[in-house]
């Protein structure tokens, strides 16, 4: 496996600054209003099937917004850190998949500290394993899933195509591509980040959620991208799992986009992280 990339010194200040994106862009409150503004606007004019459920917990929940002949699904997971946020919030995205023929389904997953990361991971295994068996009923084409998500999505798209194929109930060959997005693939510093008080990381746990130090089992490929106005952390974490995952994975770093912006560029037509997911199908 190719060496990682080099990496500044562990301490608590740096991981603090390096990973928290709501300080380093002072305007996320203006992105989470309009996307919840726009999401319920999407979901009134497109009336997708709303909290479908995949497992027994109340948040093991999906959406699926068909589109009118669709020629694949897309998965999207939302990101919040383990920890926040819900699918709720980014309805507004499935308008722009669906008007191009792709079919959009959304899970909901249990949250730290209520449960563990490694469970989260088991929510979204659980959820895909729905969704190629269920989705077709639903309007959602099971033969061409492509996997996305962002922030603690991106981590959680990237775990599914780590995760053994004898906990899939299906063809692993459905999944056409994965996108994870500014996610996170390697945990010692997550161990340093003030947020561990509700992921409960020790460093057997961070080296088990570390995918950097895996190798994929799902054969897909994957787009692994970042805006170039992250954080050098955010970007180096995007830079090493494609570098490691090569050549099924390659890197995306996107000029003038940051942690929030990015989600806008994923809807977006004629934006490359937009285009290129779009190849996938």
């Amino acid at each position: 496996m190719t060496a990682t990339l080099a990496r500044s010194p562990l301490t608590r200040e740096f991981v603090d600054r390096e990973y928290n994106n709501r300080a380093l862009v002072p305007g996320h409150p203006g992105y989470f209003a309009r996307w919840e503004k726009d999401s319920a606007y999407v979901r009134e004019v497109l009336a997708p099937h709303r909290d479908l459920p995949y497992g027994p917990h109340e948040r093991h929940k999906i959406d699926v917004f068909p589109a009118a002949n669709a020629r694949g699904t897309l998965m999207f997971i939302h990101g919040g850190y383990w920890r926040s946020l819900d699918k709720d919030m980014f309805s507004w995205l499935a308008a722009s998949w669906v008007a191009a023929g792709i079919s959009v389904a959304m899970p909901r997953y249990r949250l730290v500290p209520e449960v563990g990361i490694e469970h989260i991971v088991d929510d979204i295994v659980d959820a895909t394993n729905w969704l190629a068996l269920n989705g077709p009923r639903y309007g959602a084409p099971a033969a061409r899933i492509v996997v996305s998500g962002h922030s603690a999505g991106g981590h959680l798209t990237a775990a599914l195509f780590a995760t053994p194929w004898s906990r899939l109930k299906f063809d692993p060959e459905r999944i056409a591509g994965g996108v994870p997005f500014s996610g996170i693939f390697d945990f010692e510093p997550m161990l340093h980040f003030a947020f561990n008080a509700d992921f409960k990381l020790d460093a057997l746990r961070a080296q088990a959620l570390t995918l950097v130090r895996r190798k994929p089992t799902i054969t897909a490929p994957l787009l692994v991208a970042a805006g170039a106005l992250e954080s050098s952390e955010f970007q180096r974490q995007s830079n090493e799992l494609a570098q490691v995952w090569a050549p099924q994975a390659r890197a995306l770093i996107l000029p003038g986009l940051d942690h929030f912006s990015i989600v806008d560029s994923f809807a977006e037509r004629s934006q490359p992280l937009y285009e290129e997911t779009l190849k996938l199908f």
